[in-house]
């Protein structure tokens, strides 16, 4: 008898499944959010401003995704219409010291984090003695365990009270499969609540599925990815220096290892915005000797969420659709169109780095790189599909 081939456990992701999925620009008071914001999404939204609370409802905007792939097959198939991948980002109020007891606008800015999928952290790094501080000075550390700390506090409120809720359902007994179930759901959020009050974010736990299954309905802040954007003035940002950054680092790497921390200047992103021409700014660049940290920016956060894309092309359109990584042909089809998804047949596919490389579908063809591939193909980033699906049911 041959041996059984081990079972590969499908890992399942922290955060609520989905393509369409939300990022907010989140900090202290007056660390430079909605400038960054304006800047990002090229848009007159948000509300910079030098003082607290400028800004008290999250504004939205969605920003085009960088993508030379994109751009390379714009150039090749010369189509009549381009959609490009977008991604949505929200201007968060700034938090403050006390916010996860209702200090400042708390509570609202809480929530306001809660619906959305991942974290741009904005951290001040800049001397600016006209722009006040909310607390007095500029230390990034500080700034970072205030932040961690609110969050951390509104989890273990959301996760207490979730406790409680199952506590009173499993305390009516039984040997049911329900009562099984709910028992370990009540052990995991328990555990949940131990590696909070211990200090610790929930997206750096070692999670089982199983365990991730009970934690994403609780939404909370601390699972959610998150990318630190560290705010210099335009001076340091081109010399690539700071005084704060080493320790900055530091504190990152011990409470939040692995998650991308990029250096930005909302001053000067601002001031290529103003330009108003994509020429000029890519003069002043190259002049300085530096570049837009924005493409990055938003590149990152697409990663940190999982993100990843699939393309159809033709003379007509070239769209750059949004898939979750792991995303099986059907579900992927179903990004394009619901009916899709239902009716699927089967998908011609070949990847955009063929494309490149040979040239041309009449090559790509030639050289039998065009495949045809059922409901259990896992869709990989940069794939050209063209979808088969029958009529739908009326």
């Amino acid at each position: 008898m041959p041996p059984k081939k081990a079972q590969v456990q499908e890992k399942v992701l922290l955060g609520r499944p989905g393509n369409n999925l939300k990022s907010g620009i989140v900090g202290l008071a007056n660390v430079g959010k909605s400038t960054l914001f304006q800047s990002i999404t090229k848009s007159s939204l948000g509300n910079p401003a030098n003082f607290p609370y400028a800004t008290i409802d999250p504004e939205e905007a969605r920003v085009i995704v960088p993508d030379e792939r994109f751009d390379w097959l714009c150039e090749h198939y010369k189509p009549k219409s381009i959609v490009p991948a977008n991604l949505t980002v929200y201007d968060i109020a700034g938090l403050t010291r006390g916010a996860s007891t209702g200090a400042g606008l708390g509570n609202s800015f809480l929530s306001h984090i809660r619906a959305v999928d991942a974290i741009f952290q904005v951290v001040r790094c800049f001397d600016d003695a006209e722009i006040i501080h909310v607390e007095g000075d500029v230390n990034p550390v500080r700034d970072l365990e205030i932040i961690s700390d609110e969050l951390r506090v509104k989890d273990i409120e959301f996760v207490e009270k979730a406790l409680d809720a199952l506590g009173k359902q499993t305390r009516r007994g039984g040997q049911s499969l329900e009562m099984k179930k709910l028992k370990e759901e009540e052990a995991t959020v328990g555990k949940v609540l131990q590696f909070l009050k211990d200090g610790n974010d929930i997206r750096n736990g070692d999670w089982t599925p199983k365990e991730v299954e009970a934690i994403n309905p609780l939404f909370l802040l601390t699972a959610k990815p998150c990318v630190y954007l560290v705010n210099l003035s335009e001076k340091d940002f081109i010399r690539k220096k700071n005084k704060y950054l080493p320790p900055l680092f530091d504190w990152i790497k011990k409470h939040s290892e692995g998650s991308p921390i990029l250096p930005i200047s909302a001053c000067f992103e601002e001031r290529l915005a103003l330009m108003g021409d994509d020429a000029a700014a890519a003069e002043e660049c190259k002049k300085l000797g530096t570049q837009s940290g924005l493409p990055k920016v938003i590149t990152t956060m697409r990663t940190a969420l999982n993100l990843g894309s699939f393309f159809t092309t033709g003379t007509d359109e070239v769209r750059q659709w949004t898939i979750r990584k792991g995303t099986k042909a059907p579900s992927a089809a179903g990004v394009i169109h619901g009916d899709f998804e239902k009716t699927f047949i089967q998908a011609i596919v070949y990847n955009y780095s063929v494309l490149k490389e040979l040239g041309d579908e009449a090559a790509v063809k030639a050289a039998g790189k065009v495949m045809t591939k059922g409901k259990d193909y896992v869709v990989e980033d940069g794939d050209i599909m063209l979808i088969k699906a029958g009529a739908a049911k009326s």
